[in-house]
C-alpha cells in the first residue's frame, strides 16, 4: 500500500505534467486540470482551521498559467524558476522547449561529448565498390 508521501510525490508529478500539457495546447481545459489538480495538493497540505487551507499550489498555477499564456509582465524570470524546481530531467527540458525558454544545458551537453580520434579508421582498407 502506498504512503502518503508517494500519493503527494505522484500528485506533485501529475501537476507538473499537467503544466506541460497546458504550456503544449493552451486549451482552457487543461488549465482547468492545473487548477484541480493544484487544489487537491492544497488540501493535503493540511488545514490551519476549521474552513482554511492552503493556497500555495493555486496562486503558483494561476501566476504559471499566466505565464505561458504571456499575460504576465515577468514572464521568463516565473518559468525559469519553475523550470529550475523541476526535478525530473527530461520533464525539464520539455517544459523549458515547450514555453520557449533558451536552456543552456544544451550547450554543456555538447561539451560533455568525448571528441571523435582522427586516427579511428587508420589502416582499414578503403572501401571499394561491391560487385554483385
Amino acid at each position: 500500500m502506498p504512503t502518503s508521501t508517494e500519493d503527494a510525490h505522484k500528485l506533485l508529478r501529475a501537476w507538473q505534467l499537467a503544466l506541460l500539457r497546458f504550456a503544449v495546447t493552451l486549451d482552457a481545459a487543461d488549465r482547468l486540470n492545473v487548477a484541480a489538480l493544484a487544489a487537491e495538493l492544497d488540501r493535503l497540505g493540511g488545514r490551519r482551521n476549521a474552513g482554511e487551507t492552503l493556497h500555495f499550489f493555486r496562486r503558483t498555477s494561476s501566476r504559471l498559467c499566466a505565464a505561458i499564456g504571456a499575460d504576465l509582465q515577468d514572464r521568463d524570470a516565473t518559468l525559469e524558476c519553475f523550470c529550475k524546481q523541476i526535478e525530473e530531467p527530461r520533464l525539464r527540458l520539455a517544459f523549458a522547449a515547450a514555453v520557449g525558454l533558451a536552456r543552456a544545458d544544451s550547450a554543456s551537453s555538447q561539451a560533455a561529448r568525448p571528441k571523435r580520434n582522427p586516427n579511428l579508421f587508420r589502416g582499414l582498407p578503403a572501401r571499394g565498390s561491391a560487385s554483385l
